[in-house]
């Protein structure tokens, strides 16, 4: 439905107008036009938070030099932008709906503007017109079955306005040229004769047929209205109506059942007018029913019995009891919300929503949330151009699949597929925003500390009940049926069917082995810079310290003596983790070193992995994969050894059963830490190179849907931000593994902060396992590091060094536990023992402190292991 008008407003002062319509003035007619600049994005992203519900926003955008920046206004809930031609024509190749946009016609001349229109469906606007004759020649030639046209006037006048507003376009008029008070300042145009200058009446007397609505759309009552009744009503911001005995009627005057004006419309025959109004008291109809037809219905119904209960519910009732107690009401919300996704007949479904519905507009009510406020949202979010995929949460897709009859042996390759959103084809818009990959962006300082918190979230939920029910019954099997139960997941879960062993024993034949010259140097090369870092971290002898005379304290270092090492599988061939596990193993002089790693569906191990465990000196390779191979190392079977600590990143399975096994005193083995999905924290200022950049985040993406790639630019400008995103777009195509790079650049984004300081504390809050510094002097940011798995420094040093070659391990804790585990290092294969030495006279110096407090503690043996010795009573 066109609007009357739409009042024109600068977006710096509407707010604080003291001529003309003020925001409360504007919430009447309803339709606001504002001109976005560069300088003025910001205010209008606040004009449109603020506004919902309360206005339709027309926002001139034709200067604006990022097209992204329109696509944020109308995201943010803008309901038509006034672009140029070649705004126009990206905008319609992102997909954007027609009834979104207006066309800014170049000229005002004839020619000009039927050129322009000529092979258009939009909307149009010819702005500052002074020449009314021609636009009146041209709207008529143009017709009726026609786009909606919006005019500018360079002299408002109303005449003028009122001859546009005849043939159906719709005028824009500066908010301070138009009164709601034509008495208090009658220079200006008359808001209610603009409104009704097009509404027609077939009545003998003249008046408007009228219907009174709440913000709902509920129908209050049917009145009458003529110019003089809208022009008071809108003076005075409340329903004032026509009363064919009384003349003008003050709605409630009398009762004091008032209304307090929200907006008002015209019909599409402009034959009927809609009063958008808050009734207070106890309703419309002389009755005192909330409507002329009875009561409230329904939720609208509902929503007054809550609200009446919130201010008088008796101490006690049920209803009381949800308002009061927060942890009831959530649990009767979860209890309902089950209870429907169970229901299955019809009659069941609409009883269990209905209970559903009821629990969820009580917690709106006790937060002083109304129905207008959830259907406002429900809008907004109907016209929004950037969309996220919509996928559940992991958790909820867990119970999901559990509620419909999921065995606990379940696929573990299927459920992390649809938990982490694999693009299902080209035409799925995970990943893709406005038609190209890229991730979501936040500029931190128009946003709350909360909403950052919660973008920074990880995409999936680690060691879920779900998960962890799934892994239990698969290390049981394991433990009690060994090498059987191990072939049988693998030969379920990796389909490696023809394997009659779950082993592959050293020494590996050289046919196993076989790579081209350059991969195995490569290997080489690795291993030997792995070496010599990590060979570096070697303690040169024991630590000896006489704390007092005759007391000799010592600490020296053994090597744990049977490590597992998991090497994931699945997507990618990762030789790189069997040498960052195995190498510093084979330093530390660990005795027994067993790799495990999902074999290939023909029952084989890549040869680059069967070369680097040969180099590492692994007496044998587990042909396993998740829960099944962690619970073969760590209780053993007939083929596998038991290990004494399990090393490895891997999927949420790996990592749930990792954590099960280390917590089994049975077990008697420990982890390395709660590894999870890679991830990488990039922080770029001006001098970072957007290639090098986008290459970087790429690099992580690409390992899996379930990764998490995160950009913190620091002080960049539009056009530098554009760049990156660009180079992203651009090389994520190039990919062979796109789709699963879309799938991790679904739940990624970008955070536009404003120092290195406020960007190094979203990092360390966030503890990634990879960040790296493409900022200036970046060797003196690394100061600021407080959390991280592994920091790469300066642009020629990208993530992919550290994952490879240079020396440094890429097992690295996920996850956000670099704030409390450190990556794999010589020290994760080795224990350290310590000694005490002492002479008789070391003992005489410390023995009275030692037997005191075996007094105090009461333990009298402790005292008399030295009081004996010392020939004490």
């Amino acid at each position: 439905m066109a609007p009357a008008l739409l009042a024109a407003i600068d977006l710096l002062n509407y707010s604080e107008s003291t001529q003309g319509l003020n925001a409360q003035h504007l919430s009447f007619v309803g339709n606001v036009y504002a001109r976005v600049t560069a300088e003025t994005v910001d205010q209008a992203l606040s004009h449109l938070q603020q506004s919902v519900g309360r206005f339709t926003n027309y926002l001139g955008v034709a200067t604006l030099p990022s097209i992204d920046d329109v696509l944020s206004l109308l995201d943010a809930g803008a309901a038509k932008v006034f672009v140029t031609r070649l705004q126009l024509d990206e905008l319609l190749s992102r997909s954007i709906a027609q009834d979104r946009l207006v066309l800014c016609l170049p000229g005002n001349t004839r020619d000009e503007i039927i050129d322009a229109i000529s092979g258009t469906q939009v909307a149009v606007y010819t702005h500052q017109v002074d020449d009314v004759e021609l636009v009146e020649a041209w709207l008529k030639e143009y017709g009726t079955d026609r786009p909606e046209v919006f005019v500018s006037f360079l002299k408002p006048e109303l005449d003028s306005i009122l001859r546009i507003s005849k043939l159906s376009a719709i005028p824009i008029i500066p908010a301070q040229s138009l009164t709601v008070d034509v008495q208090k300042e009658p220079e200006s145009l008359s808001v209610a004769k603009l409104i009704m200058a097009n509404a027609t009446s077939d009545r003998p007397d003249g008046l408007f047929t009228t219907l009174v609505t709440d913000e709902r759309g509920t129908a209050l009552g049917l009145v009458y209205s003529n110019e003089e009744s809208v022009a008071e009503s809108l003076r005075t911001g409340r329903g004032v109506y026509h009363s064919r005995k009384r003349g003008l009627w003050y709605k409630g005057e009398s009762s004091g059942d008032i209304q307090e004006l929200v907006s008002m419309l015209l019909d599409c025959d402009n034959d009927c007018l809609q009063f958008i109004v808050r009734q207070k008291g106890r309703g419309f109809c002389h009755l005192a029913t909330p409507t002329c037809f009875g009561q409230y219905r329904g939720l609208s119904r509902l929503q007054k019995t809550l609200q009446s209960r919130k201010e008088s519910a008796p101490a006690g009732s049920y209803t009381a009891r949800l308002f009061n107690d927060p942890q009831l009401l959530r649990a009767k919300i979860l209890e309902e919300a089950t209870e429907l996704c169970d229901a299955t007949t019809k009659e069941e479904i609409a009883f269990e929503a209905a209970d559903v519905l009821y629990f969820a507009l009580t917690k709106c009510i006790s937060a002083g949330v109304s129905l207008e406020d959830v259907e406002r949202n429900l809008d907004a979010k109907s016209i929004k151009v950037k969309r996220r995929k919509g996928d559940a949460k992991p958790a909820f897709v867990g119970q999901a699949s559990a509620a419909d009859g999921v065995s606990s042996g379940g696929n573990q390759k299927e459920a992390v597929k649809e938990a982490a959103s694999i693009p299902k084809s080209v035409d799925d818009p995970a990943g893709s925003r406005n038609g190209r990959i890229a991730m979501e962006r936040y500029v931190t300082a128009r946003e709350t500390p909360e909403t950052i918190h919660a973008a920074l979230q990880r995409p999936s939920q680690r060691s879920s009940e779900k998960i962890i029910a799934i892994c239990h019954p698969i290390i049981e099997a394991v433990k009690s049926r060994g090498d059987a139960a191990v072939l049988e997941y693998t030969h379920k879960f990796e389909k490696a069917t023809s394997l009659t062993s779950p082993v592959l024993k050293a020494p590996f034949p050289e046919s196993l082995m076989q790579l081209a010259p350059a991969t195995k140097d490569a290997i080489d090369v690795s291993f030997n810079n792995i070496w010599k870092f990590h060979a570096a971290q070697k303690e040169d002898k024991p630590l000896v310290v006489e704390t007092m005379p005759g007391v000799v304290c010592s600490r020296f270092a053994r090597p744990i003596e049977r490590v597992g090492l998991y090497v994931p599988g699945g997507t990618a061939v990762l030789p790189s983790t069997a040498l960052m596990l195995g190498v510093p193993a084979k330093v530390a002089g660990c005795k027994k070193i067993v790799l495990a790693t999902p074999p290939r569906a023909d029952g084989s191990v890549t040869a680059e992995v069967v070369y680097a465990a040969h180099k590492v000196g692994a007496e044998a390779i587990v042909l396993a994969g998740g829960a099944q191979a962690v619970a073969a190392m760590a209780y053993g079977t007939e083929s596998v050894s038991k290990v004494d600590k399990i090393l490895g990143p891997g999927n949420q399975f790996v990592t749930a059963a990792k954590m099960i096994v280390s917590n089994d005193t049975n077990a008697g083995v420990s982890i390395d830490m709660p590894a999870g999905p890679s991830e990488v924290l990039v922080v770029a200022d001006a001098s970072a190179n957007p290639a090098f950049v986008a290459s970087d985040l790429l690099s992580q993406a690409e390992h899996g849907v379930d990764s998490q790639v995160i950009c913190i630019t620091v002080g960049l400008n539009e056009t530098q931000l554009a760049a990156i995103e660009d180079e992203l777009h651009k090389q994520a195509n190039t990919l062979p593994r796109v789709d699963i790079v879309r799938g991790a650049i679904e739940h990624s984004i970008t955070l536009v902060a404003d120092t290195i300081e406020e960007a190094l504390a979203l990092s360390n809050d966030y503890a990634p396992e990879h960040l790296i510094l493409q900022v200036q002097d970046a060797e003196k940011v690394v100061d600021l590091v407080e959390n991280a798995g592994s920091v790469f420094i300066g642009q020629w040093t990208p993530e992919s060094v550290g994952d490879y070659s240079a020396g440094v391990n890429h097992s690295l804790p996920t996850f956000g536990y670099a704030k409390q585990y450190s990556g794999v290092n010589l020290g994760s294969y080795v224990k350290h023992i310590t000694s005490s030495n002492l002479t008789r006279e070391g003992l005489a110096a410390v023995g009275p402190a030692v037997m005191e407090l075996a007094r105090v503690e009461e333990l009298e043996a402790h005292r008399r292991a030295v009081s004996l010795r010392l020939g004490i009573a």
